[in-house]
């Protein structure tokens, strides 16, 4: 994608944000992008042409990944990587991860927007592309900051305890120099994860679009984060509504119960509405008080 582009899409994005408030304010940097790989991604195959922007900003048909980057006016060293959600269907931009960037950047956090690959789109590497712009993600932006965080919603919640846990998977080969640094998080923020695609969680759509319908136990095991938490994992915060009928509210449960078991640090908090999907919070429900417990979190 070039310049002219990325600015395209970044104006679709903002004119189609639900928030009601401008993803873009005096006190922030130009955003800009940064291309995950040099040539074709991993395996090749994949979509051809332009990304495609829905009438409310999600983001799919994704030919080349990318990172935006949005900086504050001073920059505290801290980044973090934000991967929406949308059921590895969709990338659901202007209602989680560009309000998260505002809102982080107006922090002092430098914001990393991960557009990554959708494995229903034709690549031959299949259902490992997403997990493989995420570590690569995870490699550039370690490379740039003194500490970084990611900060997940959904099926981007399930991407990012992924490779926040298994940090010893290679997903790609190595392409060049920066292949060969470690990929791992200081700080693992997921917010109405899907987190298990084992039975009886395995009805979401991430389940359906990683391992299909007629996947073993096995597969399904292999694709569940919790399943690799162990005491090297970074310290997690989970954030759920209990009436959560998309990510069963069983998930922040199974996450926290895989965290105690490791002695990892594990935060989590749990509302009674909110339903899912509801990103920096819905108003008139108590899902608006999560933000604040992130930054104290966040900063800790």
């Amino acid at each position: 994608m070039d310049r002219r582009q990325f600015l395209i899409h970044f104006s679709a994005l903002a004119l189609s944000a639900t928030s009601g408030v401008a993803l873009a304010s005096p006190r922030q940097k130009t955003p800009y992008m940064l291309s995950l790989w040099t040539g074709t991604a991993p395996g090749g195959g994949g979509p051809v042409g332009e990304i495609r922007v829905s009438e409310k900003g999600a983001q799919s048909h994704i030919a080349a990944p990318y990172l935006t980057v949005i900086e504050p006016p001073s920059p505290k060293g801290h980044a973090v990587l934000i991967a929406a959600g949308g059921g590895y269907k969709r990338i659901e931009m202007a209602m989680e991860a560009w309000p998260a960037a505002r809102w982080l950047v107006e922090r002092g956090f430098t914001a990393y927007i991960l557009s990554y690959r959708l494995p229903g789109e034709g690549w031959h590497d299949g259902n490992k592309v997403a997990l493989q712009d995420a570590q690569r993600a995870l490699r550039i932006v370690r490379e740039r900051e003194k500490k970084v965080s990611v900060l997940g919603f959904s099926a981007g919640g399930h991407l990012l305890g992924l490779a926040a846990t298994r940090t010893d998977y290679r997903s790609y080969p190595i392409l060049d120099r920066l292949d060969g640094q470690p990929a791992y998080a200081d700080r693992a923020a997921l917010i109405y994860p899907i987190i298990t695609l084992e039975k009886p969680y395995n009805h979401s759509s991430t389940h359906k679009m990683l391992v299909g319908n007629r996947a073993t136990d096995a597969q399904n095991a292999a694709w569940s984060v919790q399943n690799y938490v162990t005491a090297q994992t970074p310290p997690v915060f989970l954030v759920q509504a209990e009436n959560d009928t998309v990510s069963d509210p069983h998930n922040t449960l199974i996450m926290q119960a895989a965290c105690v078991r490791a002695q990892v640090p594990v935060t989590l908090y749990r509302y009674p509405t909110g339903g899912h999907g509801f990103a920096m919070g819905r108003p008139g429900t108590q899902t608006t008080q999560w933000p604040a417990h992130y930054l104290k979190w966040l900063n800790g």
